[in-house]
């Protein structure tokens, strides 16, 4: 069962944002919304409360690699959406600490997964 941790869920799509916080609310958990750098910069400040992020990299230009940094910095474990298997998003989401890669469509099941890995719950 999760417990009262916040989920950071980044996506420069505002439409494919709210449907990624409605499937984690459905779910049980609570989430905060990232959708331009400026937000995340913002919520990355507020990290006390933050337990894992979902980092949707479609969208963004190369600056989004500074913002996984500061994630890694902070212990804010996260995780990458990409749009498509590219060896080089593959290569950056490791080289910035992103603990998994999920491709786009999404797979409910995988994601939830993944989560749960590693929130513990």
């Amino acid at each position: 069962m999760p417990d009262s941790s916040v989920i950071l869920a980044v996506g420069s799509n505002r439409t494919n944002l709210d449907l990624l916080s409605l499937q984690l609310k459905r779910e049980g958990y609570e989430t905060i919304k990232s959708a331009s750098l400026e937000d995340l910069k913002e919520a990355i400040k507020t990290k006390d409360n933050i337990a894992l992020s979902l980092v949707d990299v479609s969208g963004f230009d190369q600056s989004i690699w500074s913002y996984c940094e500061q994630l890694r910095l902070y212990r804010i474990p996260f995780i990458v959406i990409s749009p498509q298997r590219s060896p080089i998003i593959q290569r950056d989401s490791m080289k910035y600490g992103a603990c998994a890669l999920l491709v786009k469509p999404l797979r409910t099941k995988d994601l939830l997964e993944s989560i749960h890995t590693l929130l513990c719950d």
